[in-house]
């Protein structure tokens, strides 16, 4: 029998629920020359703000157990480039689902941000990425108190009627009432969640082993701390939820939906290895059949 690998997200309609994660495949088009990218269900786009950013110094990314610390600092050339040229160029050659992962430091320039891409045409969803720092606020990031996520959540729907995804921080003690906070304000989905704040320190040169000090700590290590949360926030919320954190194979992408997320990110296995996607879009079939799955949209949030 033919597995349906097929998901709905937020109202659109994706071959399978495969996205690589924001910063981890740049803007799609690095990839392109590799592999047929119309294989994948979507796409999130590398992290966007206003103004073009050169990012942290180095060294920013580095090997960690079952794992990668990155602090590259939101390094991208601006939301002009975005929507006028890195769009355009990936619409030539896919036809799947587009997500702009946006940031800001701002909530004026998240708003500024995403009525920009609600402009673009061939952006399909919106992905608002709260980890950022709050300028106005002494740098606490935005996602870490449900007031300041649901302020961003709300400024961006007013300017943009495409299906908008907050990306929430794990780093916060109760990720449902942020969650609550920002589906209150019109969030239509979530990403769940971003990377965790990690550290290693060299011990020859006694200096933490990231210029930055601290980073994003990502890979299979946090697979069963993002499931709990996808989990949670599924159950607790009536809107999609895009899991994201650890996954690195097809039977990861089945467990994320079992425990209620619609579609799947692969974020940091995509570093280790650029086929990752491919090969587990490709391994879903055989798996489902392993299983006793025929249609992937039918397990979503059955534990």
């Amino acid at each position: 029998m033919v597995k349906d690998l097929s998901v709905n997200l937020g109202g659109l309609r994706l071959k399978n629920p495969v996205i690589p994660a924001s910063g981890t495949f740049g803007f799609g088009l690095e990839m392109a020359e590799y592999f047929d990218l119309n294989l994948l269900g979507g796409i999130s786009l590398k992290g966007t703000t206003r103004e073009a950013r050169l990012g942290n110094p180095t060294p920013r990314i580095a090997e960690a157990h079952c794992g990668m610390l990155n602090s590259v600092g939101l390094q991208n050339p601006g939301i002009d480039a975005l929507v006028g040229e890195k769009v355009p160029a990936l619409r030539k050659i896919y036809d799947g689902a587009v997500i702009a992962n946006i940031s800001g430091f701002s909530v004026e320039e998240y708003a500024w941000n995403c009525e920009k891409a609600y402009a673009c045409d061939g952006i399909d969803i919106v992905e608002v990425n709260v980890s950022c720092p709050n300028v106005h606020d002494g740098g606490m990031a935005f996602g870490t108190e449900p007031s300041s996520a649901a302020a961003v959540t709300k400024a961006v729907k007013e300017v943009c009627r495409k299906p908008v995804f907050v990306k929430l921080s794990p780093n916060v003690t109760d990720i449902v009432a942020i969650a609550r906070a920002c589906e209150d304000a019109g969030a239509d989905g979530f990403t769940v969640a971003n990377t965790f704040l990690g550290m290693r320190i060299d011990l020859k040169t006694r200096r933490p082993v990231l210029a930055n000090k601290v980073g994003g700590f990502s890979g299979p290590a946090i697979f069963p701390i993002a499931l709990r949360m996808v989990w949670q926030v599924s159950h607790a919320c009536s809107v999609p939820v895009m899991g994201c954190g650890g996954v690195a194979s097809a039977r990861d992408v089945i467990e994320m939906m079992m425990a209620g997320a619609s579609a799947v990110q692969v974020g940091s296995e995509n570093i280790r290895d650029p086929y990752a996607c491919r090969k587990i879009v490709e391994e879903l079939p055989e798996t489902m059949a392993g299983l006793g799955i025929d249609s992937l949209e039918q397990i979503i949030g059955t534990v």
